[in-house]
């Protein structure tokens, strides 16, 4: 589990950093995709990278390939690439973000540290 949730934290980090106007939100998802699809883990990424933050626990702009929306200033969502192991376990890291004037705030600041805990 270390080993692909080191993957996800790269694949956070990556898809974030991504963040910007004139990206489209499709491209966002690629960034988290290209990492983990590297890594090996690419099977096992079966959900969108983020969805819009605002009125609804759901809504646009959802970070997923075949969305060529371009991002703008004040665009909210998150940013939560994720890994599953069907029957076992699976996790995801997620970041709520806001697309600005020169790239990406982040708005929360929580670890990201995997715990590992003795049974």
């Amino acid at each position: 589990m270390a080993e692909w949730y080191a993957v996800l934290q790269a694949a956070q980090e990556t898809s974030t950093a991504a963040v910007r106007p004139g990206v489209t939100a499709e491209e966002v998802d690629a960034a988290a995709r290209r990492v983990i699809d590297d890594a090996g883990w690419g099977g096992h990424f079966i959900h969108r990278t983020g969805h819009g933050i605002g009125l609804d626990t759901h809504e646009a702009p959802y970070i997923v390939a075949g969305n060529d929306l371009p991002l703008v200033p004040g665009m909210a969502f998150s940013v939560e690439p994720g890994i599953y192991l069907p029957g076992r376990c699976g996790a995801r890291i997620e970041d709520i973000v806001v697309c600005t004037e020169d790239g990406v705030r982040t708005l929360n600041e929580g670890p990201r540290e995997l715990v590992e805990l003795a049974g």
